[in-house]
């Protein structure tokens, strides 16, 4: 469990630099779904060519990169070169990136490119896997609910849907915005499988992706997974206003006190 901790703060350590180099992309939004990635490429839930992982919240996507680049997908040079015009990694992931499944930088897309991955394996009998992590802000998206409609009629039980419910987006708290409650019970009325756990808890995170790799059931799972925005950074965390914010020079120290 402690190589996993040491590892969660790595990701974060490696996301922040990025940005920072750069002064472009989103560390709050990265952050809160630090614990999922780390879990799902570390611990054996992913085989690599096969299992397909979708960060359907397309800003957060880029918390992708130092783990595909740790796993040899990705050339570690390219880290200096994100979001230059000769690099390959852009602010938002995109295909012709190694390891990238969509695009998704139009929130409400990434499910339903998701489904498609789910059905054709499905269809193909084949074993992989999908994963789509979803925002609980992009679940506004009309999208995200007739895409559960169609998961959920063709029983596709290879299919896991995780929310990042950090109870944040763009704006302002989600249910000061439009309000999502009661999330649980909607999921459970689209006839998922559902699970609510603690989004920065191993223990808790393996437990549920365990079972759903077992496809015990016969219906999709979803996993929401309650999170802290901007988890790592005393100054940014369940703050709104930090969605997409820099900091100062003297904020960028505090940071990385805490980080490191």
């Amino acid at each position: 469990m402690q190589d996993l901790i040491d590892k969660s703060k790595w990701l974060r350590r490696e996301i922040f630099e990025m940005v920072i180099s750069k002064q472009k992309g989103h560390i709050p939004s990265c952050f809160s779904l630090v614990e999922i990635l780390i879990a799902l490429y570390y611990r054996g839930y992913i085989k690599p060519g096969e299992d397909k992982v979708i960060v359907s919240k397309g800003h957060a996507a880029m918390a992708l990169y130092p783990i595909l680049m740790d796993k040899g997908l990705i050339d570690k040079s390219e880290k200096e070169k994100f979001t230059e015009k000769d690099g390959m990694l852009r602010m938002y992931a995109d295909p012709s990136i190694p390891g990238i499944e969509s695009v998704t930088g139009s929130l409400g897309h990434g499910l339903g490119i998701g489904l498609g991955y789910a059905l054709a394996a499905k269809l193909d009998r084949k074993p992989y896997s999908t994963y789509v992590i979803l925002g609980d802000g992009e679940c506004y998206e009309g999208s995200i609910w007739e895409a559960l409609m169609f998961a959920s009629h063709h029983k596709l039980n290879n299919l896991c849907v995780i929310v990042d419910r950090n109870n944040q987006c763009i704006m302002d708290e989600t249910e000061n915005c439009v309000k999502l409650e009661p999330l649980n019970e909607k999921f459970k009325a689209f006839g998922f499988n559902l699970h609510v756990i603690n989004g920065h808890s191993y223990k808790e995170i393996e437990g549920k992706l365990f079972s759903f790799m077992n496809r015990g059931w016969k219906t999709p799972t979803v996993i929401i997974a309650n999170t802290i925005k901007g988890k790592g950074i005393s100054f940014m965390e369940n703050k709104a206003s930090w969605h997409n914010k820099m900091m100062t020079p003297t904020e960028v120290e505090i940071a990385r006190k805490e980080l490191y």
